[in-house]
């Protein structure tokens, strides 16, 4: 059917989930640490990894273990994938800390998908860098990384 829904989280919040066939899973980590340990139930994993980097100049040549088009390539495929099956899933994307790779992963997800982002208001350190690469591959969208003061007033509002 669809992606039903995008959420982002830290690495050890993903490897203390229990896995489900309708959870796919984007799981990105630095290149000098071990893959994340993952339920087995969840099915659809996409593994990559890559720094919380930027390249320094757009001049130099890239730098090992920074994001590139390739990986670009692979997540832009697994979500057209996920998106395109017959049945509804959600999407998870964790990286180490939950901040900037996930954050940027799952703004592009949402966007390109139209489906919603949970907390997409605490989205705004997202690594730029990497959702300019996804864009790239999508020309004409548009990935909206929101302001910080789109959390301030969450968290300032009253619970019900």
């Amino acid at each position: 059917m669809t992606i039903s829904k995008v959420q982002y989280t830290s690495r050890k919040l993903a490897e203390q989930l229990r896995g489900s066939p309708y959870m796919a899973v984007i799981s990105i980590t630095d290149p000098t640490t071990p893959e994340a340990k993952l339920d087995p139930l969840f099915r659809h994993v996409l593994r990559l990894s890559f720094y919380d980097a930027v390249p320094a100049d757009e001049f130099m040549p890239a730098c090992p273990g920074l994001f590139d088009h390739h990986m670009a390539a692979r997540i832009s495929t697994f979500i057209g994938e996920l998106h395109a099956a017959p049945f509804e899933i959600s999407l998870m994307v964790h990286c180490e800390y939950g901040i900037s790779r996930s954050a940027a992963v799952a703004l592009f997800a949402s966007a390109l998908t139209g489906a919603p982002l949970e907390a997409r208001e605490f989205t705004y350190e997202a690594n730029q860098w990497v959702i300019d690469q996804l864009e790239a591959r999508h020309p004409g969208l548009s990935v909206d990384v929101p302001q910080p003061l789109m959390s301030q007033d969450r968290r300032q509002a009253r619970r019900a």
